[in-house]
C-alpha cells in the first residue's frame, strides 16, 4: 500500500533528523538555485509517491485525454465557428496562420489535474499548452532529496525511480528542430530561451542553460527585446539563433513588442524554429476544456475518448446567455451559475497563476455576482467544483517536526503532444493551487515499490 511507504518515510524523521534534513535540503536549493524569485521552490521533506500502477493508470488516461485534444486542436483550425467557441484574440487568429515545420505545435505542455490515487479519481482543471513551466525544478529538487540521508535510509526498504523531464525536454525540442529542418542529421542548432529578464522563473532557465550547454549545445538566455532579424536570420547580438524555446507568453510578446516584433518576422521568413509554437495557445485557453466537455461538440471524438472526458474533464462551459445540459438537465446557465456559486469556479480565458479566478465556495455573494458580471464581459468560463486530493508532508516549522495537511496538484508532462514522462506535484494550504503566485510547494514524484 501506499499508505504505508508514506507512513514509512515520515517515521523515519523526529525533531532533529527533520532539522537536519531541511538544512540539507536548504543547502541543496541555494547550491542548485532552486528559487521562484526569492523564494525556495520546496518547503516539505517528503517526495510525493506513486505505486508503479497509480502512475500507470495518470499516464493512460492522460495520453487518452490527449488524443481528443489533438483532435480538438485540428478541428478548430480548419473549423472557424468551432474556433469561435475559443474567444481568440484578432491577434491570435494570423499568428496561428504561420508554419511551423514540425508536427505537434506543443512539443512540451503540462495537464494539470486533482489525482486520489487510492480513490482512482482524477480530474484536470487546466491544460498549460503554451509555455509549461516547471521541468528544471523538478529535476533539480529529486536530485536534491535523493542525497538526504532519510531517502537514503527509505531505499533500504522500497525501490525509487524519478524522472528526467529536462533530458526529455531538449530531446523533444530537437526532434522538432529535425523535421523543421528537412534534414535527417541537421547542423547542431544554437538555441536561445526566450522570455523577459525579470520573469520569477529566471533562475529556471539557467537551469536548462546549463544542461543544453552540458549536451553539447550552445544556448542562451534571452529577452525577446535584445533579438534582431537581420540579413535573414535571428540574432543576439552576435549570436544567430536557430532554436527558440519560447517561455515568454504570446499575449505578452504581442502587447510589448507588436505584430512586427523580430521573432514574428523570422517565422514568416522561416529562419527560426521556435517552440512551442504559437498554435499552441489554442489549448491553452481556458476555453478548450469547455469545447470538450461541451455536448454540441462530442461528434469530434471517439467513444473511448468521450468516455474519459466524462470521467477526466470537470463540467465546464464558456459563460453566456445559453441554455446548456448539465449532467442530464437543461438549465439557463448564467442564472444557474448566479444561483449556485459553491458549485463553481470562474476563471478568465486567458489568464494565467490563478490571475482573475474566483472561488465560488469561498466567495460572498457580492464578490460571486461581480466576478459573473466580469464574466459576461469578457471571455471566461465556469467549472464545476471538483474534489481536491490531500496528503500528509513532513516540514520543520519554528525548529520541530510537524506532519501538515497539503492539496496536491498532480500535472503530468507531455511530450510531442502525446507522451506522457514525469511530472510536477504541487502543494498548498489555499485552495488557489500556485507556487509562482506565493500559494505553495513543489516536491519531485518518484515511483517507489517495497522492496522483496
Amino acid at each position: 500500500m501506499l499508505r504505508d511507504a508514506i507512513a514509512l518515510y515520515n517515521d523515519l524523521l523526529d525533531d532533529q533528523t527533520a532539522v537536519e534534513a531541511h538544512a540539507a535540503l536548504s543547502e541543496q536549493m541555494r547550491a542548485r538555485r532552486l528559487f521562484f524569485g526569492e523564494r525556495a521552490v520546496c518547503n516539505v521533506l517528503r517526495p510525493h509517491f506513486y505505486k508503479p500502477e497509480q502512475w500507470d493508470f495518470l499516464k493512460r488516461e492522460t495520453e487518452i485525454l490527449l488524443r481528443a485534444f489533438a483532435k480538438a486542436h485540428h478541428a478548430c483550425l480548419n473549423d472557424a465557428e468551432l474556433r469561435a467557441q475559443l474567444a481568440l484574440e484578432p491577434y491570435e487568429e494570423m499568428l496561428f496562420s504561420l508554419e511551423i515545420g514540425y508536427e505537434a505545435p506543443w512539443n512540451t505542455s503540462r495537464l494539470d489535474s486533482f489525482y486520489d490515487p487510492d480513490a482512482g479519481r482524477l480530474k484536470f482543471v487546466e491544460y498549460n499548452a503554451e509555455t509549461p513551466a516547471g521541468m528544471g525544478y523538478v529535476d533539480e529538487t529529486a536530485e536534491s532529496f535523493l542525497t538526504l540521508e532519510v531517502m537514503r535510509r527509505f531505499q533500504r526498504h522500497y525501490t525509487v525511480r524519478s524522472f528526467t523531464l529536462v533530458r526529455s525536454l531538449l530531446a523533444t525540442l530537437l526532434d522538432a528542430y529535425r523535421q523543421w529542418s528537412g534534414k535527417a542529421q541537421p547542423e547542431r542548432p544554437q538555441i536561445a530561451i526566450a522570455d523577459w529578464q525579470d520573469v520569477q522563473t529566471l533562475n529556471e532557465h539557467h537551469i536548462i542553460r546549463n544542461y543544453m550547454e552540458r549536451a553539447g549545445y550552445r544556448a542562451i538566455l534571452c529577452d525577446p527585446r535584445a533579438m534582431e532579424f537581420r540579413d535573414g536570420a535571428l540574432y543576439v547580438g552576435d549570436f544567430r539563433v536557430d532554436l527558440i524555446y519560447k517561455r515568454v507568453l504570446a499575449s505578452e510578446l504581442i502587447q510589448r513588442m507588436g505584430m512586427e516584433n523580430p521573432i514574428v518576422q523570422a517565422l514568416r521568413a522561416r529562419a527560426v524554429c521556435m517552440c512551442n509554437a504559437f498554435s499552441a495557445k489554442l489549448m491553452a485557453k481556458k476555453a478548450s476544456f469547455a469545447l470538450l466537455s461541451d455536448e454540441q461538440n462530442a461528434y469530434l471524438f471517439t467513444a473511448e475518448e468521450r468516455a474519459a472526458i466524462e470521467a477526466h474533464i470537470p463540467w465546464t462551459r464558456r459563460v453566456s446567455e445559453r441554455y446548456t445540459g448539465f449532467h442530464g438537465q437543461t438549465v439557463d446557465l448564467v442564472p444557474f451559475i448566479a444561483e449556485n456559486k459553491t458549485r463553481f469556479v470562474l476563471k478568465p480565458n486567458d489568464e494565467y497563476g490563478g490571475k482573475g479566478v474566483t472561488i465560488g465556495w469561498e466567495a460572498s455573494d457580492d464578490e460571486w455576482s461581480a466576478a459573473l458580471r466580469q464574466a459576461l464581459q469578457q471571455p471566461y468560463v465556469v467549472q464545476e467544483r471538483v474534489e481536491a486530493a490531500f496528503e500528509d508532508y513532513p516540514m520543520v516549522i519554528d525548529g520541530k517536526l510537524h506532519i501538515v495537511r497539503r492539496l496536491v496538484d498532480a500535472d503530468p508532462y507531455i511530450y510531442h503532444g502525446k507522451t506522457v514522462s514525469g511530472g510536477l506535484t504541487r502543494l498548498s494550504a489555499a485552495a488557489l493551487l500556485n507556487v509562482t503566485a506565493g500559494a505553495g510547494s513543489i516536491t519531485p514524484t518518484f515511483i517507489v515499490e517495497k522492496r522483496a
